[in-house]
């Protein structure tokens, strides 16, 4: 039998669609919509540098070993640029929407066109001062050699009538990330305004190629997105670190996916940068509006106006956890469970520092994926170093967009007196674990956290992520033994609790699956919950079938990709799947089987897809307490029972929402209210 998958890249788009929705709901607040905006833009930037040229490279594979017929990643290709067309017209007509709105409430977005005099006093002034020394410009003619453009590359492509001069001069400049994108212009009263960096630079255009006595000049924007991939090369004398930082700063050299371009730009103009950027028939072209790099929206200003913003709820504590009692000693009674940002993220700091100056502590180790700039999980793990622990870190350097400030981190580390491992070049590592060892009464006692996000202050903001707490001997044990393959990689780490890629997580969760199939065909108890953000691994699709057809009902909430098909009769009929987008970017993975009423849950770094199951080091963890055991259930629940921003996924038979039940449920506020219910 052929069973039904979708496509990865093309469930990603369907995914960022929802992500655009949310500017277009007009329940979120107004700023808030414009934010989304950005969300959405940014996350079409990395899809290119990333997915597309991976299919990019694909496609040339196959044209070098299938000759005439490349057809179906070339096929893809087309559909993935028909599809982003689409959604990039959706997305204009929205951010209009927004515009128009946000002048409803005094807030006006101008443009090089619309200000005044003492707007354009305030404008030059501000180029001069903040902008003028920063800008690139380059003169196109045949001996230019194109810009690289570091991470942002987002030009204005010039075209320059002068005076008593035939032929047009054509420029290039290029807009620097580090500048601020949206300049907040004096206010009038009640009225206030903002002007994008990129209309500041066009009203600034006679004055910067004054030289050239132009009579007329149009500027047009044109972003040119790279691949994203590191390609590293063989030099055995290289350390691992070099080859990293070497293959980051080359990455402004890989080979171009992408070229959006502004519809009203001259043919003349955009031949000559199509040119120039060797853009090929591979690569997305796609014809645009004003602006290409709305991703700066994410950043759009609050103006002071906190009736457009959502409302902000204060971190709780977690329910008999105290942060001002000893952490070791509280974990040493029971385990505890942090949903942030509904639970404050200070618990895994404070369980950070007291261990750096605890005597009895003597090493501590932890994996780290991705840091927040000024990160006080480094700086307690700075103290522990200069307090005289043993401190072991693995710092994934592979950890995309991420690696130059992790290079920067293991550095700063490393200067500290940090002990640092790399682990495997070719097996990122994407656990969020971490071990430490105390000696109580001269016997080695372990304490520890394990969690489904990064260790990151800034993110945990945003992020939804569950993190365990535990001085469970047995788990910590095989903890450590992960920390022991990292530093020994020929050491296989022996587990009988945790799932641990690329060893026994997809067989582990391939097993549950169908002994809850069992069940179901022995007419007992089964059912099965998964919360992850992607499922794209067929095999795992294929177990989740099975289970289906005998009978286990199984509900998924599934926030990015997925590759399965629900609802198909005699395969997937017994399937649901939702994906919940709202103001928090939903991002933990759990794992509920019934197994005949003694359940089996775990949390887990882990999402369903191939890189994560067979070629990453992550950590799948049991939940042994029956009071967290039913916690997560409650929250699963209160997700699954989300009307208000769930939606179907890749279900034709369903509307986009999901709006079962009279009484409205937005599981996010829900959330909240369940744990604040939970201290009073």
């Amino acid at each position: 039998m052929e069973f039904p998958f979708v496509n990865r890249e093309i469930s990603w788009l369907d995914f960022n669609r929802r992500v655009l929705q949310e500017a277009q709901d007009a329940s979120v607040p107004l700023i808030e919509r414009i934010r989304f905006i950005g969300i959405f833009s940014n996350n079409m930037d990395e899809f290119f540098k990333v997915r597309y040229a991976t299919v990019k490279r694909m496609a040339q594979v196959e044209s070098a070993t299938q000759g005439e017929d490349p057809k179906n990643s070339e096929e893809l290709l087309q559909e993935i640029t028909q599809k982003t067309i689409a959604l990039q017209e959706e997305s204009f007509k929205t951010i209009q929407q927004i515009t128009e709105a946000l002048e409803k409430e005094h807030i006006f977005v101008l443009d090089e066109k619309s200000i005044d005099a003492d707007h354009a006093e305030f404008v030059h002034q501000y180029y001069n001062e903040n902008v003028s020394s920063e800008l690139l410009t380059v003169l196109i003619n045949e001996e230019t050699r194109m810009l690289n453009g570091k991470g942002n590359n987002v030009f204005l492509g010039v075209k320059v009538e002068q005076e008593g001069v035939q032929e047009p001069l054509f420029a290039l400049i290029h807009i620097p990330s580090h500048l601020k994108r949206i300049i907040v212009l004096p206010s009038r009263g009640k009225d206030q305004y903002v002007m994008l960096l990129d209309d500041l630079i066009r009203h600034q255009m006679e004055h910067i190629f004054k030289i050239f006595s132009p009579k007329s000049i149009s500027a047009h924007m044109v972003k040119f997105t790279r691949d994203a991939e590191l390609d590293f090369d063989d030099d055995l004398n290289k350390s691992y670190v070099e080859k990293i930082a070497s293959s980051v700063r080359e990455r402004v050299e890989g080979d171009p996916v992408r070229f959006v371009y502004d519809k009203n730009i001259a043919n003349d103009t955009l031949a000559l940068l199509l040119d120039k950027f060797q853009i090929g028939s591979r690569d997305s072209i796609i014809p645009g509006g004003r602006y290409h790099n709305r991703r700066d929206y994410m950043k759009f200003p609050s103006l002071g106006r906190t009736d457009l913003l959502y409302a902000k709820n204060a971190p709780l504590k977690i329910s008999g956890f105290s942060l001002s009692k000893s952490i070791l000693a509280q974990i040493k009674e029971r385990d505890y469970l942090q949903y942030a940002p509904y639970h404050s993220f200070a618990y895994v700091v404070q369980f950070l520092r007291e261990a750096s100056l605890d005597p009895k502590v003597k090493s501590i180790y932890i994996t780290i994926y991705r840091l927040s700039d000024d990160s006080q999980v480094a700086n307690a793990l700075i103290q522990a170093a200069r307090n005289g622990k043993r401190v072991t870190v693995q710092i994934e350097l592979q950890a995309r967009f991420d690696e130059a400030a992790n290079i920067r981190y293991a550095e700063l580390l490393q200067n500290e007196g940090v002990h640092l491992v790399f682990g495997i070049p070719s097996l990122k590592v994407h656990s969020k674990i971490c071990v430490i060892e105390r000696y109580e009464q001269e016997k080695l006692k372990r304490y520890g956290f394990i969690s489904t996000g990064n260790f990151n202050e800034s993110t945990a903001k945003i992020y939804t992520d569950y993190t365990l707490f535990t001085a469970n001997q047995q788990i910590l044990k095989e903890v450590n033994k992960v920390f022991t393959f990292l530093e020994t990689t020929y050491k296989i780490p022996s587990h009988k609790h945790l799932l641990i890629s690329p060893f026994s997580t997809s067989s582990g969760l391939k097993e549950r699956i169908n002994r809850e199939a069992n069940f179901a065909r022995a007419g007992k108890n089964s059912l099965i919950r998964i919360k992850i953000n992607n499922l794209t691994n067929y095999e795992m699709v294929e177990s989740l079938y099975a289970a289906s057809q005998a009978g286990v009902q199984i509900r998924m909430i599934v926030r990015g990709i997925c590759c399965l098909v629900p609802g198909v009769k005699g395969i997937s009929e017994n399937i649901e799947v939702i994906s919940v987008i709202d103001r928090f970017l939903e991002h933990p993975r759990m794992i509920i089987f019934e197994n005949d009423g003694n359940r089996d849950v775990f949390i887990s770094s882990a999402d369903w897809m191939t890189r994560n199951l067979d070629n990453r080091v992550e950590v799948s963890c049991p939940i042994y307490n029956k009071d967290i055991q039913q916690e997560l259930i409650d929250t699963f629940e209160l997700s699954w029972n989300d009307n208000v921003k769930a939606r179907w996924v890749n279900d034709p038979t369903k509307p986009t929402y999901r709006t079962n039940g009279a009484v409205s449920l937005r599981s996010q506020e829900a959330t909240y209210a369940y744990y604040k219910n939970k201290i009073h």
